[in-house]
């Protein structure tokens, strides 16, 4: 009797364990999100050949175009590095660049946000030099600017994730542009093949470099007094500071 009894009670455990779960239990089981910290790498991203050019920590290997130090004028300020915008409206004197490589075919994945009605920009190629005041004299731009509370209207190749004073922007969709204050996710993809520049997902600027319509609006007029602009194929990464504070984080590239 004892016998029959412990059989019968251990074949009710078993089908309670056999059975299938309620719906309410197969809600809870989820999927958990996956977050990557602001300024860090994944393993995949390493093995891939991104480095970071900043650690959310400290301005090292950033200085001042054509100086030996950081300038006053960049902060760390929680995992981001800040332009205060100490120049007063010019676009001379306040940029920095990375010092320590050069970079030629790359791409390059920054996050950002600008104050309102500012304006900056991402630069690459940059030589230094005493003939070079800034590195808008040789270097190609990123434009980085409040699209929606400039005080003046812009012109389309003024206008945010432009190829600045060369190729027009394609700013249509919804989210693409955010306000100031808000983070965007910036690209730049350079190989003499063919480059683009993105924004929030979306491709802004597409153009072949060193082609007959790269060299006709690079010959256009609006460089004629920077002769070394766009003569480079390789130089440094720079960030402007042109009078508006505007913060920088998540810089990483690897090259191509």
């Amino acid at each position: 009797m004892k016998k029959s009894y412990l059989l019968g009670a251990l074949f009710l455990v078993g089908a309670w364990s056999c059975a299938p779960s309620s719906e309410k239990e197969e809600e809870v089981v989820t999927e958990e999100e996956i977050v990557i910290p602001d300024n860090s790498l994944t393993d995949e991203e390493r093995a891939d050949g991104w480095m970071l050019l900043f650690d959310g920590e400290s301005m090292e290997g950033w200085r001042a175009f054509n100086g030996d130090t950081t300038p006053s004028n960049w902060i760390i300020e929680d995992g981001a590095m800040k332009g205060l915008g100490a120049t007063g409206g010019s676009d001379i004197g306040g940029d920095i660049v990375f010092g320590p490589m050069e970079f030629e075919e790359f791409e390059m994945e920054f996050t950002w946000k600008i104050s309102p009605g500012g304006n900056s920009g991402v630069f690459y190629h940059v030589v230094e030099g005493p003939d070079y005041k800034a590195p808008y004299y040789t270097g190609p731009e990123y434009q980085v600017i409040d699209q929606i509370g400039f005080a003046q209207p812009l012109e389309k190749w003024q206008s945010l994730a432009a190829d600045y004073a060369m190729y027009e922007p394609d700013l249509e969709g919804e989210g693409i542009v955010k306000p100031a204050g808000e983070w965007n996710v910036s690209r730049i993809i350079f190989t003499e093949e063919g480059a683009s520049y993105w924004l929030n997902g979306k491709k802004t600027v597409e153009f072949v470099p060193y082609s007959e319509d790269w060299t006709a609006k690079r010959n256009s007029g609006k460089w004629n007094d920077f002769p070394d602009y766009k003569i480079a194929k390789k130089g440094l990464i720079a960030l402007q500071d042109h009078g508006d504070p505007v913060w920088f984080k998540n810089i990483k590239i690897r090259t191509r």
